[in-house]
């Protein structure tokens, strides 16, 4: 017999329908139909719902509950979906349960008391957890990810606009890849690196712990690229422990092996550096870097045989790198090897023609020895191919400005500086030339936009240094110890700046204050020697700020000579301006034909790889944007328009 629910007021006979109270309330008592298949609702409220079955005893009465039961249905299904629109339950697979409804077996009133209790259970459980919102559900699978090579396009995009100095436009490509590819560590880095470049420290020190948290660690590109920030900032012990964290992500990492040496070598630790190099080489095997620095502490050692040894281990590494081959040419010059370190250009320009550093190295050293022509011509080369690059334009004006006048020297200083306002050697440059011509007003003014800038790095000490020599010619003496002071606080270990202090003081007349200061310098000196910076590594053998003025200017000394001429420097010396661009070479060179000892026709050189024509080099020159590198094409192009243009010569032919 089948039963079907009713009202208590209910006349149908008894044995139709089942009586029981979920609840315990005498008040209040609930009917459940019982079926002979198995069902599984969730809440009681739902049982009403169910339409009643057909009874052997037919009467009027369980007629008129049906209608009755099907108004309360109606109402207690509105209610129930009111509930759960309210309580936003997730979406239930009702096709299922009506499957195991239709195969189930009947159960007795005991599994009936039961599954209602627990379906009242659930009800109340599901009121208590939170649920996601339908609509951003449907959203975010409807939007979804965009494909990684979008990711790949869009960092591309953001370099070249970095590299026209559309800064904020290129952060906001990266904010958006940061958005959806917080794994990927490249967003981080190229943000981090054009930060620093606008002198964002603090912004770019943000992004690079923010990727570190976002890859969890394990992105050693980026711990590298955050110590070489606290190093610059001049954290030693957080670039320190940044190295190791790089090292400790992928101790194949060469760069953060490198850097790390480079930091022990700037600290004076030359035992630990060479510890350092040894692990990457160890763990990374052979590597042009690990065995150029190599070779520089070995030319700091004055064993030159090994550190040549060490150069051409790094070239036959990598024969395109400018780097190595730079760095080799840097020993010879040193060596006054001038015709070895001409090849070597020559072979630095050959592996990376549109190389500025390549450029600009080169025609500093023709200008060194006498030859400003090509020296000149050089520079201007390098313009050519780099024109936004305000460097060889600081080079080209001191050059001019000894060789031709100092108004033509201005124009190119004043070029230099809208390239890039932030360059502090530019400015540094440009008032020492305006000191020197007199304009005493003009070059304080220089020298204050450049501590504007930055006034924590090397260059901010140089410049204090300068001006302090500025004040201490105009006669204000506290000015000019406060100056030397404040330069310094910044870098301690500048021999020129004690030694110079030290002759301020000698000449006033307070020969114990002269001696106390140089005594200070040798107590608290380290191994590093002042001014030697092309030992340390490529980065600051071709130092963009430091190495044009320090060349052009005859300022690199031996800390013998030294210690007789404390006043030699950018913004020292006062005959400066008059003397040679470097100083007398030996004997070696005595009949050197310097035109016809290099191997490489230079005009046919960047006619043929460059589409440069050299008579046009002035021109280019007034208007820079007039000429477009040419973009050299791979070996695999150039064999395949070979091979398709033998195949075509037969077809011809016939």
């Amino acid at each position: 017999m089948r039963l079907f629910s009713s009202s208590p007021s209910s006349s149908s006979p008894k044995p139709n329908f089942t009586l029981f109270s979920p609840s315990q309330n005498p008040n209040k008592f609930t009917f459940k139909t019982v079926t002979p298949f198995k069902t599984r609702l969730p809440t009681p409220s739902l049982l009403s719902l169910i339409p009643p079955c057909s009874s052997k005893n037919t009467s009027s009465s369980p007629v008129l509950d049906k209608e009755a039961d099907q108004e309360v249905s109606v109402e207690a299904e509105q209610d129930t979906f009111k509930k759960v629109l309210v309580v936003r339950r997730p979406v239930t697979d009702i096709s299922r349960e009506d499957d195991e409804s239709d195969d189930g077996e009947a159960e007795g009133d005991d599994d009936a008391l039961k599954s209602s209790r627990i379906g009242a259970g659930l009800e109340e459980f599901a009121k208590k957890m939170p649920m996601f919102e339908p609509e951003r559900v449907e959203s975010g699978g409807s939007l979804g990810k965009p494909l990684t090579v979008n990711l790949d396009l869009a960092l591309y995009k953001a370099r070249v606009l970095a590299r026209k100095y559309r800064y904020e436009e290129a952060e906001k490509i990266l904010e958006k890849c940061m958005y959806y590819w917080p794994e990927d560590g490249r967003s981080y880095v190229t943000l981090g690196k054009i930060l620093s470049k606008q002198s964002k420290r603090a912004e770019a020190r943000a992004v690079y712990e923010r990727g570190c948290q976002a890859t969890q660690g394990e992105n050693p590109y980026i711990w590298q690229c955050w110590a070489v920030l606290e190093n610059k900032m001049g954290n030693i012990r957080r670039a320190r422990e940044l190295f190791d964290a790089a090292t400790v992500a992928d101790k194949r990492h060469i760069a953060a092996w490198h850097g790390w040496a480079v930091l022990e070598l700037k600290q004076g630790n030359v035992k630990k550096a060479r510890h350092l190099l040894a692990k990457g080489l160890k763990f990374c095997s052979g590597n042009e870097y690990i065995y150029q620095t190599l070779a520089l502490l070995e030319a700091r050692a004055s064993r030159y045989e090994q550190a040549r040894y060490l150069f051409r281990q790094a070239t036959k590494c990598n024969p395109k790198s400018c780097a190595s081959w730079l760095a080799w040419a840097q020993l010879e010059v040193q060596q006054e090897n001038y015709r070895a370190a001409r090849l070597l250009f020559e072979k630095a320009v050959q592996a990376s023609p549109k190389n500025r550093f390549a450029w600009h190295v080169w025609g500093v050293f023709e200008a060194n020895i006498g030859n400003i022509d090509k020296g000149r011509k050089l520079l201007k080369i390098g313009h050519a191919l780099n024109p936004r690059d305000p460097v060889l334009l600081q080079s080209l004006a001191l050059l001019e400005y000894k060789h031709s006048t100092a108004n033509l020297a201005r124009v190119l200083f004043r070029r230099a500086s809208e390239l890039d306002p932030r360059h502090q050697p530019v400015w540094i440059a440009w008032g020492w030339m305006e000191w020197k011509e007199g304009n005493i007003s003009t070059a304080r003014e220089l020298y204050q936009r450049a501590l504007s800038i930055d006034s924590t790095t090397e260059s901010a000490a140089r410049c204090l240094q300068a001006w302090g020599v500025l004040e201490q010619r105009a006669g204000n003496l506290s000015a000019a110890r406060r100056l030397f002071r404040s330069s310094l606080n910044i870098n301690s270990q500048s021999y020129v700046t004690w030694m110079t202090w030290a002759a301020l003081e000698e000449d006033q007349g307070n020969s114990v204050r002269a001696e106390e200061i140089r005594n200070l310098y040798f107590q608290q000196r380290t191994e590093v020697v002042d001014d030697a910076s092309w030992v340390m590594g490529f980065l600051d053998v071709i130092d963009p700020a430091l190495d044009s003025i320090k060349r052009l200017l005859n300022l690199d000394q031996d800390p013998s000579n030294k210690a007789q001429e404390p006043l030699k420097d950018a913004g020292v010396n006062e005959t400066s301006a008059q003397e040679p661009l470097v100083s007398s070479s030996s004997g070696q060179n005595d009949g050197f034909d310097i035109e016809n000892e290099s191997g490489l026709d230079l005009d046919a050189f960047i006619k043929d790889k460059l589409l440069l024509d050299p008579s046009e080099l002035d021109i280019l020159m007034e208007n820079p944007g007039s000429f477009t590198p040419k973009r050299i094409k791979s070996p695999r192009r150039v064999w395949r328009s070979q091979k398709r243009t033998t195949m075509t010569l037969p077809q011809t032919s016939i």
